[in-house]
């Protein structure tokens, strides 16, 4: 028994010593000088100290309706930066009041760090024993997420302060009773990171959305999932959430005039996603002076909705404080084929963002159709697919509209364009327009671009996207230019091409013209070795050639 006591208390004292030490070194990285002096701090406004205490926990600034995975920031570890946040309010009580306003206002629980610290903590957080040295790890988050619930319900000075709350998928999806005695205690939030079974009216999260309908009136954000059809009907008369911004339906089946109602009790609504509501079509956008009518949307994305068509969208953009509203659409597989998006344009005088996505049988005959117009225009995704072809077939029909695109966007009805995108490889060499006579003059033509277009195209939808940047007309290049980017290919010479090679082998590098082909690219690492019966012929078997074989 003395000696399992002597191992412990070795063990005991070991530990202290390793703690003594990493904490004495955080000190002395982090402590700051001894000055003798007032504080100059103490000098600054409440206000302006927390915005400069705000760039060391960047993350807790954000004002977006994003999921927690949605909302990752690359080149930093959030955890980190909101123990140093913390590690502020130890300054002094002005401290502790501007860092309490920022770590409360945009609340994280990550699940890990992202950084080295990860790996010495995650064997700390393991349950070991005696007898089991593999034990179990410990689930933080969950543990992080009962800590907060305790905090704010023993401290409703923080928790009038909480407006978002994210956490990871599991473990929202895991800790529902912990989740809805932590909202209940929070008036002011705006977005929380929510269960599936919430937006389709699960049993298991009926006291979690009791709870939000009941202490939480400033949501912003809402999803309503099959299942949830009557408690989205009920959304008219009870006259919930009425700052709601954000609204997204998908797989409800409810009536027309049911989404109208709906949609116009909310005076804030600014962004609306409908996908895949089957009975939903044209009738939406009638204007009746009886019933109500669709609010005014900023941002409509529309998906599977093969019932709604171009006259729909016209009847809806003749109204004046709809079509001065309007400036992101997106239609995905709905009844306005490419054929009738000019219609669409042509009514949205204030439109910077479009992005349809449609398949298609037949080829487009342009003639037949006016081009596409928009002088609003700065962002078009324009991803039209078509079957498979057969081998015999020398184009698909989606290039017609490719092509349609193309000489739109040379005729010069899309001057504010910025960005392209396409399913198509072809689309580069289509921008550019043919060259002019030789003694035309100095001036520059007047079809084409007007500013550089940052185009970026790929052949499948599971593929990457290639970026073409194609430069207008000048003076002196009469054509224009299409410069293309480097996609690297990494191939292990050293154990590929054999030993000449040297361990550390040249990469291979692909550059693409803009047309389809592949250029030459010198080597700028000197010549490449030659081959061993080259080698044989112009040099003899000495020391450094052998040296240099390896």
């Amino acid at each position: 028994m003395k000696f399992l006591q002597h191992i412990r208390s070795k063990s005991r004292l070991k530990n202290e010593d390793e703690a003594h030490t990493y904490d004495y070194g955080q000190s002395m990285a982090y402590s700051p000088k001894n000055r003798s002096g007032r504080d100059l701090t103490s000098r600054l406004p409440i206000k302006l100290l927390t915005t400069l205490l705000s760039y060391i926990c960047p993350h807790a600034c954000d004002d977006n309706y994003l999921s927690l995975e949605e909302s990752m920031r690359d080149g930093g570890c959030m955890l980190c930066d909101m123990r140093d946040l913390a590690q502020c309010a130890l300054v002094n009580r002005r401290f502790l009041i501007a860092t309490q306003t920022i770590l409360y206002h945009n609340v994280r629980i990550d699940p890990v760090h992202y950084c080295e610290r990860e790996v010495d903590l995650a064997a700390k957080r393991k349950r070991k024993s005696f007898f089991e040295r593999n034990g179990e790890p410990v689930d933080a988050p969950k543990q992080r997420v009962e800590q907060f619930s305790r905090t704010v319900r023993d401290n409703q000075s923080l928790a009038i302060q909480v407006e978002f709350l994210k956490m990871p998928y599991m473990t929202r999806e895991t800790c529902i009773a912990d989740l809805a005695r932590t909202v209940s205690v929070l008036p002011n939030l705006k977005y929380v990171d929510l269960p599936d079974g919430l937006y389709g009216d699960d049993r298991s999260c009926m006291t979690l959305k009791q709870a939000l309908e009941h202490r939480c009136p400033d949501l912003r954000k809402m999803k309503y999932l099959h299942g949830a059809e009557r408690s989205f009907a009920l959304l008219s008369q009870s006259r919930l959430w009425q700052s709601l911004e954000i609204l997204e339906l998908s797989q409800l089946e409810i009536e027309p005039s049911t989404l109208v109602s709906v949609l116009a009790s909310f005076p804030a609504l600014h962004e609306v996603k409908i996908e895949e509501l089957p009975l939903i079509n044209d009738s939406i956008f009638q204007q009746r002076a009886s019933t109500p009518t669709l609010p005014p949307i900023t941002i409509l994305t529309m998906r599977n909705t093969p019932n709604l068509t171009a006259g729909g969208f016209e009847a809806y953009l003749s109204q004046p404080r709809v079509r001065e509203v309007l400036t992101h659409l997106t239609l995905f597989d709905t009844g306005v084929g490419p054929d009738q998006l000019h219609r669409v344009l042509a009514m949205s005088p204030y439109l910077k963002t479009l992005r349809i996505n449609q398949t298609i049988q037949r080829a487009l005959i342009p003639s037949s159709i006016p081009p596409l117009s928009s002088r609003s225009l700065e962002t078009l995704n324009f991803e039209i697919e078509s079957p498979v072809s057969s081998p015999h077939d020398l184009q698909t029909p989606s290039e017609s509209y490719y092509q349609y695109l193309s000489s739109s966007i040379l005729a010069g009805n899309f001057p504010s364009l910025i960005s392209l995108y396409a399913l198509s490889t072809t689309l580069p060499s289509l921008l550019l327009p043919p060259p002019s006579a030789p003694f035309a003059g100095s001036k520059a033509p007047s079809f084409g671009l007007r500013q550089p277009l940052m185009l970026y195209t790929k052949s499948i939808p599971e593929h990457d996207w290639y970026l073409t940047v194609i430069s207008p007309p000048t003076s002196t290049n009469r054509r224009g230019s299409a410069t293309a980017t480097r996609p690297i290919s990494f191939y292990n010479g050293s154990t590929q091409l054999g030993p000449q090679w040297g361990d550390k082998a040249r990469d291979s590098v692909i550059v693409g013209n803009g047309f389809g082909g592949f250029l030459a690219v010198p080597n700028e690492d000197g010549p490449r070795p030659s081959s061993l019966s080259g080698h044989k012929h112009k040099h003899s078997w000495s020391k450094s050639s052998k040296g240099w074989m390896g």
